[in-house]
């Protein structure tokens, strides 16, 4: 995956900083950049596809490369295609020879290598704002213009006000079909997002929007080495929630944020707190894929640094105005964590005068090294009209005796939003198995509900049905996964019933549907369901429904799987 270095001797008449010109004649193989999907693997089934992604390391497999985030370059590229294939690639200017059928792009701003990117395949496009456009297949560009036409313009002003210019030109989005393997890609000039989020619309608001601030945190300036993601991450992430603060409101903001921080939690109490990994500053070993260290500290800890930097200020506008003046002053560049804290004290000079970085227990130093949890968390009392309802009827669930179920049922969660609902779920998977009588009297209160829901809300409750060995609910899990082609919405699942006793029933699936998975996903999927499996109690039918699948294949493995962590806890977009 890693391929091998390219040594090219210049000649020894060649003066210091003469220009000069080098040629590479290669052909690309198979490799992790590259993935092609035939026609069964689309939403359309009429055409083939194919798509890149380069993050982290991936693009050297694509074209050779300076292949680390600190070289910058314009890039240029002709692509020949058959007719009916639509290229797109992630570039300032494109031009089309439809005689020829070459198509030919030209990136005029210095760019790392994994922001380079391309796809093609049955794609057709729809105006959705004066500077941006959907790409989709034709049977989901009508939802992809509904939900998206108008809005994206609004963030990109909102964003311009609060950091400046945007300045790539076009900001374009194509959508990709369910093998696309992570939820969003900030490709420059034409940000590449599954599909699958269509449905899940505070998702999909907030997966553009953090994608939409990569234009300034992450595109125009970079983290000059993989160690340090967080420059892109958590910057990113703190201009994200600013953005949504100015379009959407605090409150719900503040409801996000504090569904990302549990589940940061989440994550911190299944690696441990002094785990390596949660450091800012994480060490990256010889050998090892920074995709490995994409995990929700850079993010959400990373976005609870700048966001601690930010009251520092006093005025979080003071804190945009500083940002404004970074951008300007590294944009097309790329910097390490000590180029963003020096540039930050020169520009609050009192700050510096009070020497801040060195506040006792909150020391940079220490929030750039030091394991565990952040050091300081948001105020996010600003969301608790969203969030107190959450927590009002999570504690009535599980608060013993259960004697408040007439109250718990009478919440409407069809009134409530995304992000409430997936807040509550994931407190009640979190304390799973629940006694049986609360997820039997949850699902007379909810299933139905949930049934019409989108997917990252089913896909926890079945989580729920899975942890909890509710046999009633099983079918359900079957349905959703003869339905799903996503990383997203399967592994978590498939992990949770390997974990547990429905390891056969999670085979059965999977044999029935491995023909409708990208080969990646297949293969991730074998290699869960090749882990030990534990042996199936005896089944009580008298308690199971008609609609409960048959469990028929026996075990193949005997030593069993403890302490597997879960995509759902782990798994973050770029």
């Amino acid at each position: 995956d890693y391929g091998s270095s390219l040594t090219v001797s210049l000649p020894a008449a060649l003066q210091p900083h003469q220009p000069f010109q080098i040629i590479v004649r290669y052909t690309t193989a198979d490799g992790p950049a590259i993935w092609w999907l035939d026609p069964e693997l689309t939403y359309g089934n009429a055409k083939p596809f194919v798509f890149t992604q380069g993050h982290s390391v991936c693009n050297r497999s694509f074209f050779p490369c300076f292949d680390t985030p600190a070289v910058k370059c314009t890039y240029s590229a002709t692509v020949k295609a058959p007719a009916g294939i639509q290229v797109l690639m992630s570039a300032t200017q494109s031009s089309y020879l439809e005689e020829e059928g070459v198509y030919q792009f030209y990136m005029e701003y210095p760019v790392p290598a994994y922001l380079v990117a391309l796809v093609a395949g049955d794609l057709i496009h729809a105006d959705i704002g004066p500077r941006s456009r959907v790409w989709a297949e034709p049977c989901l560009l009508p939802t992809a213009i509904s939900k998206l036409s108008g809005i994206v313009e609004r963030w990109l002003t909102a964003a311009e006000s609060l950091y400046g210019p945007y300045i790539w030109g076009r900001y374009d989005i194509v959508f990709l079909p369910p093998s696309f393997p992570i939820v969003a890609m900030e490709n420059p000039c034409l940000t590449f997002i599954i599909s699958s989020i269509l449905e899940s619309d505070e998702f999909l608001i907030i997966d553009v929007i953090h994608e939409v601030a990569h234009s300034w945190f992450g595109n125009a300036v970079t983290n000059a080495t993989w160690e340090e993601m967080w420059l892109s991450e958590g910057l990113a992430t703190y201009a994200q929630r600013r953005i949504t603060t100015e379009t959407y409101g605090a409150a719900f903001t503040c409801l996000e944020t504090a569904f990302r921080l549990d589940a940061l939690h989440r994550q911190m109490k299944l690696l441990g707190e002094d785990n390596p990994v949660s450091k800012l500053q994480v060490k990256l070993e010889p050998g090892v894929n920074p995709s490995n260290l994409m995990n929700l500290f850079t993010y959400e800890k990373g976005y609870c640094f700048v966001y601690y930097l930010s009251q520092l200020c006093g005025d979080p506008r003071h804190f945009d105005s500083f940002l404004r003046a970074y951008i300007e002053k590294y944009k097309f560049t790329s910097v390490v964590a000590q180029d963003l804290l020096d540039s930050f004290l020169n520009f609050f000079p009192e700050l510096k005068e009070q020497c801040v970085e060195s506040k006792a227990g909150l020391e940079f130093e220490r929030w750039l090294n030091a394991t565990g949890p952040p050091l300081a968390e948001p105020d996010l009392s600003q969301g608790s009209s969203l969030t107190r309802p959450v927590e009002t009827l999570f504690k009535l669930w599980t608060t013993e005796p259960l004697d408040s179920v007439a109250a718990a049922s009478s919440v409407d969660l069809t009134k409530w939003r995304t992000f409430q609902t997936v807040l509550f779920l994931d407190r009640l998977l979190d304390g799973s198995p629940l006694p049986h009588e609360v997820i039997k009297k949850l699902s007379e209160c909810y299933s139905s509900q949930l049934d019409s829901m989108n997917a990252e809300i089913r896909i926890r409750w079945l989580q729920i049905v899975v942890r909890n060995d509710y046999y009633p609910d099983l079918y359900k899990v079957r349905r959703f996964l003869e339905n799903q082609m996503s990383r997203m919405y399967t592994i978590p699942l498939y992990e949770d019933l390997c974990t547990g006793t429905l390891k056969s029933f999670a085979l059965e699936i999977f044999y029935q549907t491995q023909n409708q998975l990208h080969p990646n996903l297949r293969k991730t999927i074998q290699q869960i369901l090749s882990q030990g499996l534990n042996p199936l109690p005896a089944i009580d039918t008298t308690a199971v429904t008609t609609d409960t699948p048959a469990i028929v294949l026996e075990d193949k493995v005997s030593e069993a799987t403890n302490g597997a962590i879960s995509l759902r806890d782990v798994n973050v977009s770029a």
